[in-house]
């Protein structure tokens, strides 16, 4: 018997670790989705994982925003579909000594590690920081957590497999800063790079955009960036993948969100020049990367092969995406 949605909905928020781990959906066969899944290029298993696969496939054949998003909710299901509510003060980050908690269990660290090292793999410094985790693990399923941040190979990982796949389009690396600085010089006049840099309010957001926050510095404008180009920082970006403009709220999928791969729903307001533009966050995002290709449809995550796959399979993950507005009770009745 399912829940009440009320009873739901609370479930979502709350976000328990049982939740989180038990909905996990399985990737889709190829005739589904034609997705290289990211375990796929490497071979071994935790503690001795080796790289096998540092390739990105060039693709012409599908709208390339479509593409990223399709790409980006496969791995929210495979991890689980966490979803991170920033509209809610009582879903804020939380903090544990130095580290923010996560939602992957030790076994759900073993679990994942191949995808995590797929990721890895697409970066210029992929092959050390598996070397590196190999190095780390003892046995125990706690040691399978990464050293390392892994967001930003995870967006690399998305563009590499939606068809990104030359450097001078998008640069994947291991910091976020790194694709950051390429679209603002694409600001200034590169023609080649996929992504140009905006700052927030100042260009419609899209499903396919990237918005990105400043942790260290905290960045407020891209001239704060500017007068730092090339320099380290911590930043961070996620892929939006839906407006809610019913709501007031945008949608975007990022890696390393509390240790997993999670949904954000962003607090947005309606601006009369631009659209919905996020509003309110937590982190204060500095940097809007616009992707230079065609809009898609009018809800690509709804109609990506993941969330329909999800749809007809019914259940109680469904049902508690549906409590938020994430999908449409009315969804199952299309399959």
């Amino acid at each position: 018997m399912r829940l009440p949605i009320l009873a739901l909905a609370g479930a979502l928020f709350v976000s328990t670790l049982a939740t989180a781990q038990s909905s996990n959906l399985e990737r889709l066969s190829g005739d589904q989705l034609d997705v290289v899944p990211p375990s796929a290029r490497v071979d071994g298993v935790v503690g001795g994982l080796k790289v096998r696969d540092t390739g990105c496939r060039p693709r012409a054949d599908e709208p390339l925003r479509r593409r990223i998003v399709d790409v980006a909710a496969q791995e929210w299901g495979f991890f689980g579909f966490s979803v991170v509510d920033q509209t809610r003060l009582d879903e804020q980050p939380v903090r544990r000594g130095r580290r923010r908690w996560s939602r992957l269990s030790p076994s759900e660290y073993v679990r994942v590690a191949d995808s995590i090292a797929g990721y890895w793999t697409i970066t210029p410094e992929g092959g050390w920081i598996i070397e590196n985790q190999n190095d780390r693990w003892d046995g125990s399923e706690s040691s399978a957590r990464w050293r390392y941040p892994w967001s930003a190979a995870f967006v690399s990982w998305v563009m590499c497999e939606s068809g990104l796949n030359e450097s001078n389009r998008f640069r994947r690396a291991v910091a976020h800063h790194t694709y950051i600085d390429q679209a603002i010089r694409a600001r200034d006049g590169s023609a080649a790079a996929a992504f140009t840099a905006h700052d927030i309010g100042d260009a419609p957001v899209l499903p396919g955009d990237l918005l990105c926050s400043g942790r260290r510095p905290a960045y407020r404008t891209l001239a704060e960036r500017r007068r730092q180009m090339g320099e380290g920082a911590r930043t961070h970006c996620d892929v939006v993948v839906a407006l809610d403009d019913a709501r007031g709220r945008i949608l975007t999928i990022g890696g390393n969100v509390r240790g997993t791969v999670s949904l954000k729903i962003m607090p947005a307001v309606r601006d009369p020049d631009v659209g919905l533009r996020p509003e309110g966050e937590a982190r204060r995002l500095f940097a809007h990367l616009q992707l230079r290709a065609e809009p898609t449809g009018p809800d690509p995550l709804i109609a990506s092969p993941t969330l329909r796959a999800l749809a007809c399979a019914g259940g109680s993950t469904h049902s508690r995406l549906a409590a938020t507005g994430i999908v449409s009770p009315a969804t199952i009745a299309r399959c």
